[in-house]
């Protein structure tokens, strides 16, 4: 089974701090950071704003990225081995993606040799978001938002009972119907967080 999670939030907004946590606790789990395929600076193009354009999808290497996970879905175990990550006997039939940055073009993993100049949050990284957080809303995407008034361990929590809870109502729904348990009610039945449906031939997506 392969299950990839997209991870997406606004700058300094917590997503590698969750994505971390996820990483320590999920079986035979990858990640992928989309901060390491932004192009190089000479190539990020100054914006009429007077910034450079870090925060828009141009800024980025999307075809190395998406070859990276093409990668870990042809072989994920040959790309666990590669980024050191140890297979789970109990566990190796279930392969987990971390897509930590997916769908918002964001820089807060980079080192800045100076600090960011005034306005730039305000005038440029902020409407960024709320540009492709609306286009993701117009598309259809569907997108569990996490309340950032709730502890980061609060939130690894949900999260993680979520993740777990479609892993299980996955493997359930690949057993023979008589075979079957009852499947759990609540929160997390279906799995929250998603980022988006995937095709009947696309690993399941959340």
């Amino acid at each position: 089974m392969k299950l990839i999670v997209g991870i997406g939030g606004m700058t300094n907004g917590g997503k590698t701090t969750l994505t971390n946590s996820l990483l320590r606790a999920l079986p035979n789990c990858c990640v992928i950071h989309q901060d390491d395929f932004f192009k190089p600076q000479d190539q990020i193009a100054v914006g009429e704003d007077g910034f450079k354009q870090w925060d828009v999808l141009e800024s980025l290497d999307m075809e190395a990225m998406l070859d990276t996970v093409q990668a870990w879905l042809s072989s994920p175990r040959k790309f666990a081995r590669a980024h050191g990550v140890s297979i789970q006997p109990e566990a190796s039939d279930t392969h987990i993606l971390l897509l930590e940055g997916f769908l918002l073009y964001s820089y807060n993993t980079r080192n800045y040799t100076v600090p960011d100049p005034p306005g730039l949050f305000d005038g440029h990284v902020w409407p960024m978001y709320q540009k492709y957080r609306q286009e993701m809303e117009t598309n259809g995407v569907e997108v569990v938002y996490l309340d950032g008034t709730k502890s980061r361990e609060k939130l690894f929590r949900e999260v993680l009972e979520d993740i777990q809870n479609s892993l299980l109502n996955r493997s359930q729904e690949s057993a023979p119907s008589s075979a079957r348990p009852a499947r759990p009610q609540g929160p997390g039945r279906g799995c929250g967080h998603r980022m988006a449906r995937p095709a009947a031939s696309q690993p399941d997506t959340v």
